[in-house]
């Protein structure tokens, strides 16, 4: 298989459920877009209401959407990314939308941007978040048909282990069963986060402060760092393995 690189993605449309999961899942792919010239436009279903890590400090409801929305836009301008919009799907509430509607919707955001590329979750959602698995299905129904090509966010068996001892999967499994991983020379698009862009990406998550901090308590920020190295994708149309 041939690696993809970041300028073989064209113009990016990035697609996620929540804010931060654009940061963790592709925040450097992006940003390398971006100081390639590449157009790269986010689009996020929720504002992530409902998300909070610390009710005392950030109680779920409008307060916390609030704040999130905040924290997104300071680590979009991060990463250089200037286009965003929000679909104000309910939080937790994306697998009740009416595809048809959600995906017309979306419909009308590539016909608008044009996208060469689009970034969204596979269907495990990573985490199995009901929220993340109907983004996935609506990117690869709304962009059936044509000849975007759409990758879906996956980790590899390495990445996978190192988490696993880093972080009770109770913290961030919304179901049972293993997510599905892939070895990065089966990835059709392979990104190793270091250096500056490791730097980079750090920011950026640090604009995040609602959601992070249980992750820089469990090993500090040298643990939290060592989390954010890679950034794998499929094709939507590529045999995933466990």
């Amino acid at each position: 298989m041939q690696t993809l690189d970041i300028a073989d993605l064209g113009t990016i449309l990035s697609f996620w459920a929540h804010p931060d999961d654009e940061a963790y899942c592709c925040g450097s792919i992006m940003a390398n877009a971006v100081r390639n010239g590449q157009r790269v436009v986010c689009v996020t279903a929720t504002r992530g209401e409902l998300g909070s890590t610390d009710e005392s400090r950030w109680p779920n409801g409008p307060s916390l959407a609030e704040v999130r929305t905040g924290e997104l836009a300071a680590s979009l301008a991060v990463f250089g990314v200037t286009e965003h919009t929000f679909f104000d799907y309910p939080d937790g509430g994306c697998a009740d939308v009416d595809q048809d509607a959600a995906v017309a919707r979306l419909r009308a955001v590539i016909d608008d941007v044009q996208p060469d590329t689009i970034l969204t979750f596979g269907p495990d959602g990573g985490t199995f978040h009901p929220d993340h698995m109907a983004v996935s299905r609506w990117a690869s129904a709304a962009a059936a048909g044509t000849s975007i090509r759409v990758l879906q966010n996956t980790n590899t068996p390495d990445w996978q282990a190192k988490m696993d001892a880093l972080v009770p999967r109770e913290l961030v499994m919304m179901a049972d069963g293993d997510p599905l991983v892939v070895p990065p020379e089966e990835c059709d698009l392979y990104f190793v986060v270091s250096g500056d862009d490791l730097e980079q990406k750090y920011q950026g998550l640090l604009c995040m402060e609602s959601q992070i901090g249980p992750l820089l308590q469990l090993g500090g920020i040298e643990t939290f760092k060592s989390m954010l190295y890679e950034e794998a994708f499929v094709s939507a149309i590529v045999s995933r393995t466990t």
